[in-house]
């Protein structure tokens, strides 16, 4: 599954505490879409049934089982640059340079 890097985790403690959650999980939710993988990272007080949970450093990262598979491997960190700072995930099962709908439909593949 995803590993976090200890500066990730150290932000993700710091968002916590602002928001005033400082128990709660990050929800990873990864959408396959026409440009690739899309990620979408929510706060969560309590992982559900079916979730897999990893504990890092400190914090919870909850994932959902369709998104478990599409993060083997990845990982989540934090960039400060000059002109933004966030969490970013760097994965190798994104596709490179193309569409993730696995279908053509959406014209990716000349259809």
């Amino acid at each position: 599954m995803i590993t976090v890097t200890a500066l990730a985790a150290e932000k993700l403690k710091g968002v916590l505490d602002e928001q005033g959650k400082p128990g709660s999980a990050l929800r990873i939710i990864v959408m396959p879409g026409d440009h690739g993988l899309q990620y979408m990272l929510t706060l969560e007080e309590s992982p559900r049934e079916d979730d897999l949970v990893l504990g890092q450093d400190g914090v919870q990262i909850v994932v959902d089982s369709d998104s478990a598979p599409l993060l083997e491997g990845a990982e989540l960190d934090y960039s400060e640059e000059l002109m933004r700072s966030g969490f970013v995930i760097t994965n190798p099962n994104a596709p490179v340079g193309g569409c993730a709908c696995g279908g053509g439909g959406c014209g990716c593949r000349g259809e």
